[in-house]
């Protein structure tokens, strides 16, 4: 029997890479994807230690780059379905480009869904599978100066907890891991190097895709990442909404990074 097929998105870097390296460390043969040519470099990294890999580079925001990732399974049973790729974009929302607000829905959810919905049904009739859907604290919380971003995730963290229900006598399980601000290059493609939270220590993806993985395989509902996010996701849930959004403003407001560090000076 050949190893099991795990699929990973936004496996070029972060918490995605972390992921894959998890899986391949644990018996899975590999099928990665991004939307950048490193992805080829990660996949001959894996290649070099024996790991069986392949790699897909596409804009999984579309429909198209869904249906290349799709194809390159070539029929082979999918035992895990790490849904990773994703992206933010920071400053006021009347002043961000519309392709790149557009860009991020389609990444964070269409692509995201609809991935999920083509292996997703290849594993109910299997009758098993594992799905980790990589959410966001962001999702409890009105994110001003990263708007589009934070309802972006509001949607995955439920949809998550529906899809889960509709699965649950399927045998496929459905996890949703719900990290913070982590040490990616999430920050730079968001141009939010400017801010608080841009510039604020943050955690190990390594550390992070363990909770996430460990969640996943034991089957549960979701996890949030590291004590201090729980803390937050427990506080927001019991704070008004606007104040939320001003506490928001504060950690993503471009120019706020440089208030804290004249503020230390």
């Amino acid at each position: 029997m050949p190893p099991p097929l795990a699929i990973v998105t936004g496996a070029s870097s972060g918490i995605g890479r972390e992921l894959a390296v998890l899986c391949a460390d644990n018996g899975f043969d590999l099928l990665i994807a991004a939307d950048a040519p490193a992805i080829h470099a990660v996949a001959a990294e894996f290649s070099a230690t024996g790991v069986g890999v392949d790699a897909v580079e596409a804009d999984l925001a579309t429909i198209e780059g869904v249906d290349r990732l799709y194809d390159a399974i070539k029929g082979r049973p999918v035992k895990a379905l790490l849904a990773n790729a994703g992206h933010g974009l920071g400053h006021a929302f009347l002043d961000q480009d519309f392709d790149e607000v557009r860009h991020v829905i389609d990444t964070n959810i269409t692509g995201t869904i609809y991935l999920l919905q083509r292996v997703g049904r290849d594993m109910r009739a299997k009758g098993e599978g594992k799905i980790l859907i990589t959410g966001s604290i962001a999702g409890f919380m009105p994110g001003t100066f990263q708007a589009v971003y934070n309802g972006t995730k509001a949607f995955i963290d439920s949809f998550s907890f529906a899809l889960r229900n509709e699965l649950k006598d399927s045998g496929v399980t459905v996890t949703c891991l719900m990290p913070g601000a982590t040490d990616t290059a999430f920050f730079e493609r968001a141009d939010m190097l400017d801010t608080k939270v841009g510039t604020d220590e943050k955690d190990d993806p390594a550390d992070v895709a363990r909770v996430g993985y460990d969640a996943m395989l034991r089957g549960e509902g979701d996890v949030v990442a590291g004590w201090k996010n729980k803390l937050q996701t427990a506080v927001a849930s019991v704070t008004p909404s606007a104040v939320l959004a001003e506490q928001h403003r504060k950690m993503a407001e471009p120019g706020t990074a440089k208030t804290r560090t004249a503020g230390r000076e």
